[in-house]
């Protein structure tokens, strides 16, 4: 047995990335059809993480990965750790393979971020090496708008414009809340909304990661130069809206009446390790920057 120690990028060993990518399917299925959309897109899993692994016989059994975030967090430029990736086969679980690699995975974050967070099903297999739990807010507005005219269409990344569009956002967006937002990050966000549709409105420079059900709009987060007011992007949708639930602290909206409630996000809780200048405060680390 043997462990493999930390690299940059694991993309230029197709045989390494082999073993972690059958390691990962197995105990999360269907999670390579994710990160072979963030490949489409040109911000792959493998050049953005670093990979902790443990081996039995060459089988990779234990994955810990660290992704670095860009965040800006109380209005202070943060570089975060991320966690993400967890997993051990079932076969290999009970012999202290995780402690293992995660106590390394700690000693190099430890000289590296002043924050790391995760999110997680399970907060009690963190717990035991420092991370705690982070209680976050959904955001709720009633709203009486009519059909409006239609200002967005959906991104097509068979496109090499619409590409291009996505990156040059990404690289430049603002964020989209001075409490908790992300910058310049590229992987974490193409993993977890490339899959899905992406609204863009020409007039505004704004992709909207959104999804309407019936007259409830659900607002994930926006990728924007500038971050407009929601009466704006509301304007640009195409059929009435009664009702607005915000994934992330909408300060910067303008949109008056807003009441915040505690929500747990798909089931999964935020833990941080460290300094993080918002607990305490009603956020949401938005559904694109969840690792």
């Amino acid at each position: 047995m043997n462990q493999y120690r930390f690299k940059r990028s694991f993309s230029a060993d197709s045989n390494l990335s082999n073993k972690l990518f059958d390691l990962v399917e197995v105990v999360f299925p269907g999670l390579g059809e994710l990160t072979e959309c963030g490949r489409k897109l040109g911000a792959s899993w493998e050049d953005a993480s670093t990979p902790f692994i443990r081996f039995h016989d060459d089988i990779a059994v234990t994955h810990v990965g660290v992704l670095e975030i860009p965040m800006q967090i109380m209005g202070q430029a943060v570089t975060v750790g991320g966690v993400h990736g967890v997993c051990t086969r079932s076969e290999f679980r009970r012999r202290g393979y995780y402690r293992e690699v995660i106590e390394e995975v700690l000693q190099y974050c430890d000289k590296r971020y002043q924050t790391l967070v995760l999110t997680t099903p399970n907060p009690d297999f963190y717990t035991p090496f420092g991370f705690r739990k982070l209680e976050e807010y959904v955001f709720k507005i009633r709203w009486d708008s009519q059909s409006s005219r239609d200002g967005f269409r959906i991104l097509n990344f068979d496109d090499a414009k619409d590409l291009k569009l996505l990156h040059r956002l990404l690289e430049t967006r603002t964020p989209v809340s001075n409490i908790v937002g992300v910058v310049k990050e590229k992987a974490v966000f193409c993993f977890n909304e490339g899959s899905r549709p992406l609204y863009y409105a020409e007039d505004l420079d704004l992709i909207a990661c959104m999804e309407i059900e019936d007259t409830k709009l659900h607002l994930f987060d926006i990728v924007a130069t500038q971050i407009c007011s929601l009466k704006e992007i509301i304007d640009r949708i195409p059929q009435t809206i009664e009702e607005v639930t915000i994934y992330f602290s909408p300060e910067l909206l303008d949109a008056g009446d807003i009441r915040a409630f505690p929500h747990l996000f798909d089931e999964t809780v935020l833990m941080v390790r460290g300094k993080f200048a918002a607990e305490g405060e009603k956020f949401m680390l938005p559904r694109s920057a969840r690792c």
